[in-house]
């Protein structure tokens, strides 16, 4: 059970994602390197710390309002007081942030610290549910109109937990949520796109939001869909990706005593510069033929029903459409066609080369959460789950590899025209620090354990100029798939992968000093310079003056919203060493420049021109792929 469901809400507004930038360039991760312009914002002539430096990682919901609401027996009709309702962040927290896993892993961005209200106009909330920590995934170049990341589109899929709710009786359709959720789960979806990169704007740093409220099990996976998984093809000279026939990867679910479909259309239907969505002609869903016998052809391939893109409540033509649905379409399956659509793989086509398909056999595997940060020592047995025409798929042969090859670093040299400072450090190596098995078999949920076994990657990353530090331990990703690659195959999906990081081992000083510590703080007061308006974490002085903050903000749970780092990317072993030394501040000598030698100039500067470089589509740019496909090619 998921939000693709009778029982669901849409809502639509805007996002904030006030993220700093300054961390997108490895290079900035060399400490004795690093020099003040890295903090500035980036000019046509100089990159600096990209567009937006003084980001405070900030994750917000802006002027969301419930769109539609929809009950078994049709859309909840002007009466219940839940059309009135907007759908909130929280009112008695900081805001969320948006964390990347690592840069060079930066297409994985994920929410931590999320609490989603559904509240009155005023403000009075009616449910409030935290927000289990989800990456994005599917990015993909949504807008056929725009550049850089204002272009791309992408997915969130989590559920909300530890929910409360107010009085709601007045409303028939947050009764009916509330007795779905008896479980203490719902499940939530949204899509993110036409991010604004312009500081010039009032909306800079914003984006557009529309998302799907609705009930969860707690046996099901929290982030992602048992049902129809649509696949689409890459079409060549893609950023992110381009689906060769127009439609990105998207999911739905029959409900075959309901005898209907459910489509998620929110994140794989292309826009153009002003987020409309584009007119690609109805869009008709097909079954496949399928033998009636062993001794019979396949029948033709038969319509199930048709979306329009023109008329009233035409996906192109309503400018509330994906508002009011956030993607979501319900088709009616006849009776004659249900037996077959639960066997035989489903075609969505538009105009003129617009389609997109199942794989023939209607299987499908995925890891449910697909980003995990170990330590050396660490176990992680992560659930990855198997489908076939919309229901798990027991005892299925799984295959898991080690796959960098969306991971993002700068191979060679930068060029004239590069925008980065120095080449990136390598990514997944020592490949001996994960051991896992390469194999697994499902069960009769379709589930099946990719069991990671964490050991030490020493110090690949670390720069080894004068001063030896760099960025803290390894990235990897492993890609899960069918054994039996003869029987179940089809187009790939580029995102499908588990990434991890994996920390180096660290052993402090006994007892620890400044020493052990100076250098993982002037790390953050380079990378996260907001910080620079409250202190000054990389001098002594001013750490030790504030050592009763950093204690509750370093001892906070990373999924809380004041947890220090806001990165997300500091390991439990250096957490622990800096808590032991905020305890006991030991001064030692720093084995790395302190901020007195990053010093600003203060001399008054130009105002710097409006660049957009150095987000998600520069982290794209640089995948190993496409260094890859690049060299193969020449």
């Amino acid at each position: 059970m998921s939000y693709l469901n009778a029982l669901r809400l849409h809502f639509a507004g805007r996002f904030q994602a006030n993220v700093s930038t300054v961390n997108n360039d490895p290079a900035h991760f060399h400490n004795a390197a690093f020099l003040p312009g890295y903090q500035d914002m980036q000019t046509s002539q100089a990159p600096n710390g990209w567009f937006n430096p003084q980001g405070d990682a900030a994750w917000r919901l802006l002027g969301c309002r419930v769109t539609s609401a929809w009950m078994p027996a049709g859309a909840v009709g002007p009466g219940d007081p839940v059309l009135e309702a907007i759908v909130a962040d929280s009112d008695r927290r900081p805001p969320a942030k948006l964390v990347d896993l690592d840069s060079e892993q930066q297409l994985v961005s994920e929410i931590w610290g999320l609490q989603v209200r559904i509240a009155t106009a005023d403000g009075t909330t009616l449910m409030a549910g935290d927000f289990e920590p989800a990456p994005f995934i599917d990015i993909w170049d949504r807008s056929t109109g725009g550049t850089d990341d204002a272009a791309a589109g992408a997915m969130y899929q989590s559920v909300l937990t530890r929910l409360e709710w107010a009085d709601v009786s007045s409303s028939v359709f947050l009764t009916a949520l509330k007795q779905a959720a008896a479980n203490g789960v719902l499940s939530i979806k949204f899509n993110v796109d036409s991010f604004n990169m312009d500081f010039t704007s009032p909306d800079f740093m914003t984006g557009r939001i529309a998302g799907t409220i609705g009930p969860a099990s707690r046996s099901d996976p929290r982030h992602l869909v048992i049902g129809r998984q649509f696949m689409a093809t890459a079409a060549p000279n893609g950023n992110f990706f381009t689906p060769a026939g127009g439609i990105n990867f998207c999911a739905g679910v029959v409900d075959a005593a309901a005898g209907r479909i459910y489509l998620d259309l929110g994140n794989a239907l292309t826009t153009g510069a002003n987020g409309a969505i584009n007119d690609q002609g109805d869009l008709t869903l097909t079954v496949s033929g399928a033998p009636t016998s062993p001794a019979d052809g396949a029948l033709p391939a038969a319509p199930i029903g048709t979306i329009p893109s023109t008329g009233p409540a035409g996906y192109s033509s309503d400018p509330e459409w994906y508002a009011r649905t956030a993607g979501v379409v319900v088709l009616p399956i006849s009776a004659p066609l249900l037996p077959r659509v639960q066997s035989s793989p489903l075609t969505l086509s538009g105009k003129a080369g617009v389609t997109i398909s199942e794989w023939s056999s209607g299987a499908f595997v995925r890891a449910d959460r697909f980003v995990y940060r170990l330590s050396p020592g660490d176990r992680a047995t992560i659930p990855v789950y198997a489908m076939q025409w919309g229901r798990p798929l027991g005892n299925a042969g799984l295959a898991f590899q080690l796959d960098p090859s969306q991971l993002q670093t700068q191979v060679g040299e930068p060029g004239p025209n590069s925008p980065y400072v120095a080449p990136s450090p390598p990514v997944a190596t020592p490949p001996a620090a994960l051991a896992f098995s390469g194999s697994a078999t499902t069960n009769g949920d379709g589930a099946a354990p990719l069991t990671i076994d964490a050991r030490d990657p020493g110090k690949p990353r670390w720069f080894k100029n004068g001063h030896d530090y760099g960025i803290d331990g390894q990235v990897y990703g492993i890609r899960p798939g069918f054994s039996n690659s003869a029987e179940y195959s089809g187009p790939d999906n580029q995102w499908n992968f588990v990434s991890v990081l994996l920390w180096s081992g660290f052993t402090p000083g006994d007892p620890v000093t400044w020493a052990d510590v100076q250098p993982i703080f002037q790390q953050y007061a380079n990378v996260y310079p907001v910080m620079n308006r409250f202190l000054n974490l990389a001098d002594y002085d001013s750490v030790v003056a504030n050592t009763w903050l950093l204690q509750l903000a370093f001892g906070l749970d990373p999924a809380d919203p004041n947890a220090m780092p806001v990165t997300r990317d500091l390991s439990p072993a250096r957490r622990q060493a800096i808590l032991s030394w905020l305890k006991n501040p030991l001064p030692g000598a720093a084995a790395v420049p302190k901020a007195a030698s990053l010093a600003r100039d203060t001399a008054p500067k130009a105002p710097p021109a409006v660049v957009t470089r150095g987000g998600k589509s520069a982290a794209a740019a640089r995948r190993l792929v496409l260094q890859t496909r690049k060299g193969a090619s020449s």
